[in-house]
């Protein structure tokens, strides 16, 4: 009897082990998904800009965080300066999980106007997570002689623009319409950083728009050296670090005008952000959205972020489905009126 109740221990014993000892994968249905398999972070731009450095720095960070912890490399795909990469994620790319991308920030306000070319939807896009919510700014280039937005109600500024339905070209647009600006438009460069090179030759006095954070990592020597003169800032509230420089919002004169500016400044909430494509399984966007969150926190990624000075101020990714989903879902009259306002020629 003493022998049956030992060999009955021993046998629950071993049990007990091959449930403790089972392949996690049996266990966590994502880590077994991920396991082994190579993840693409697709970037919209060409190589050097903002947007590939932050693909590139989480790519290299997000994969460990992951169950399974996959490898994850960076595919540029520029393109219609966003739209090419957004349409494939929507209409060719696997909808498994395995497909990140650094949407432009735009793409939300340019689906929401009715915007030529478009081919998704970007509340079926689930985002993942936004890396900051640094505010987009205008600038001026040092032999301008232009420092504040108030000049440029009464000196021409030209500024050059990536593409011709971007940031770049929307802003100054708004502002010469609703702000009484004199920005003259010069829109078709194929990137931010040909603008950057169009500033350097005097061919144009500034940039239509870039984002804050991307100037501190990419140029922080024009910061330094007042090279560039920041006019005006496009964001949700003001930042710390350009505190007395105006909001878009603020130069409103109405309330019908600062519905319109409100619209064109809301897509700084998701400037700078992460998303995969629809029909990705729910518990799959729940692990990609957590790894993401977790990788803002990484010791090792900040270190790596400080290094770039590249600006982290992280927003977690069900916020930002609804950020984006309010920028398509903008009332129709206050829509029109933008459309209005964007639509017409370059002057």
């Amino acid at each position: 009897m003493t022998r049956m109740r030992s060999m009955a221990r021993l046998g629950a014993s071993a049990l007990a082990a091959c449930v403790l000892t089972a392949s996690p994968s049996a266990a966590d249905p994502v880590a077994e998904f991920y396991r082994g398999k190579t993840l693409s972070m697709v970037v919209a731009t060409s190589p050097g800009g903002d947007y590939d450095a932050r693909g590139r720095l989480l790519a290299r960070h997000m994969g460990r965080h992951l169950p399974g912890q996959p490898a994850i490399i960076v595919r540029n795909m520029p393109g219609a300066v966003g739209l090419q990469a957004a349409n494939w994620l929507a209409t060719q790319a696997p909808r498994d999980g395995t497909v990140l991308h650094m949407i432009m920030q735009n793409m939300s306000a340019h689906q929401a106007l009715g915007g030529h070319g478009v081919e998704f939807d970007t509340r079926r896009f689930f985002w993942i997570g936004n890396t900051t919510d640094s505010p987009n700014v205008i600038n001026s280039w040092h032999t301008t002689g232009i420092r504040t937005i108030e000049e440029v109600k009464t000196r021409e500024l030209i500024v050059g623009a990536p593409g011709t339905a971007t940031a770049s070209v929307y802003y100054p647009k708004v502002m010469n319409a609703l702000v009484g600006t004199k920005f003259k438009i010069v829109s078709g460069y194929p990137g931010g950083n040909d603008v950057n090179l169009a500033m350097e030759r005097g061919e144009v006095g500034g940039r239509g728009a870039n984002s804050w954070a991307s100037w501190k990592s990419t140029r922080p020597q024009w910061i330094a050296e007042n090279k560039i003169h920041i006019l005006v800032q496009i964001g949700l509230k003001r930042h710390p670090e350009l505190a007395d420089v105006p909001l878009l919002t603020e130069l409103a004169t109405n309330e019908e005008d600062r519905q319109v500016l409100a619209f064109i400044s809301a897509d700084t909430g998701i400037t700078r952000a992460v998303v995969t494509t629809p029909e990705v399984p729910p518990e799959r966007v729940a692990a990609l959205r957590r790894a993401f969150d977790a990788t803002m926190k990484d010791p090792e990624f900040l270190a790596e972020a400080e290094r770039a000075k590249m600006d982290i101020s992280p927003t977690i990714g069900e916020e930002v489905q609804r950020v984006a989903a309010s920028i398509v879902d903008t009332p129709s009259a206050v829509l029109a009126r933008a459309k209005a306002i964007l639509e017409a020629p370059i002057r």
